[in-house]
């Protein structure tokens, strides 16, 4: 989660297609908790699916309802209301609106984190935007960028929702730190071994507006990161 790796959106439309085609639902089915094996094995096949509509939220319930009567059309053999290609076009166009949408949503609310972090105590602003905060000092040496090193941590989003956890893992991580984030890359190196500190990443020194995993596009993170050791 915290390498420089881009999240790949190619095929992102088949994907979702794929979603619509295993999200099984129909008007005379009572809602209520699954029963049967087969029931528990359809609901989990949507649960799992309606993933790849994430970047199509938020979903209004009215939406909902046309997603699925495109579901059923098809199950159903019926003749489609949209022409695949048309659908194509416009699902392509309905993505990339709401996208960006939900990057300036995001970017708004991370302005006032951002503001909210660095007014705290003990925390340092940076000229790249990174906030930094001494949770325990370190009294061995600090890593340069070329360096490996060895650290637990602990990622958040600005709302307290986990990412990624090395912590929670119980498995500290191993990498150049010219390798990560440019938000750990600057912050692990002002670090000492032992130490452990709070980063607060701004989207420009972190995942910029892509998503990626857990992490949506325009976010500011936080980790606690403790320095273990630096690997020579």
């Amino acid at each position: 989660m915290i390498s420089l790796q881009r999240h790949n959106f190619k095929g992102r439309i088949s994907m979702l297609a794929l979603a619509l085609l295993l999200l099984v639902a129909t008007s005379s089915h009572a809602q209520g908790v699954p029963e049967s094996d087969d029931e528990k094995a359809f609901y989990s096949i949507g649960a799992s699916m309606a993933a790849q509509l994430a970047r199509a939220k938020p979903i209004s319930e009215s939406e909902l309802d046309i997603l699925i009567q495109g579901v059923r059309d098809v199950v159903r053999g019926r003749t489609l209301a949209v022409e695949q290609r048309e659908g194509a076009k416009l699902v392509r166009t309905l993505l990339e609106e709401r996208a960006g949408r939900a990057i300036e949503i995001e970017r708004t609310a991370a302005v006032e984190f951002l503001a909210a972090e660095a007014a705290k105590q003990g925390a340092q602003k940076t000229e790249s935007g990174l906030i930094y905060t001494v949770i325990r000092a370190g009294s061995g040496d600090s890593p340069s960028a070329t360096d490996k090193v060895r650290v637990h941590y602990h990622g958040t989003l600005r709302d307290g929702t986990v990412f990624d956890s090395s912590v929670e893992r119980d498995s500290p991580a191993e990498f150049p730190l010219n390798r990560v984030i440019a938000c750990w890359t600057e912050g692990v190196a002002m670090m000492k071994e032992g130490g452990k500190s709070l980063l607060i990443c701004p989207a420009s020194i972190a995942y910029g507006d892509r998503s990626t995993g857990r992490i949506p596009a325009g976010a500011a993170l936080s980790f606690e990161v403790e320095l273990l050791e630096i690997l020579k």
